[in-house]
């Protein structure tokens, strides 16, 4: 990873050991969307999906894992508002 922080809980952020090893602990899919993420962001679901040649449902399970560890953040596609896009918390 080419940063060398993470935001996470707040205004605290994480070193880029730290968010390693919150990766670490996550399965290969969301290591893999967020691969895919750190080198294109933001993408939606269906694009993460696309780019990783992972079927739908293991991309939005990935993208859930990753918000749980608080890895990714979302917000709605200024292209299209009826879709969300992904984005690295770095």
């Amino acid at each position: 990873m080419s940063t060398s922080t993470a935001e996470l809980d707040g205004d605290h952020l994480l070193s880029e050991s730290e968010y390693r090893e919150r990766l670490r602990e996550l399965p290969p899919s969301a290591k893999l969307v967020a691969k895919v993420l750190e080198s294109d962001a933001p993408l939606s679901q269906g694009q993460l999906a696309e780019e990783s040649l992972l079927p739908d449902r293991t991309v939005r399970y990935a993208l859930n894992r990753l918000e749980d560890a608080d890895l990714v953040g979302s917000r709605y596609s200024f292209k299209d508002a009826r879709k969300q896009v992904y984005y690295l918390n770095t």
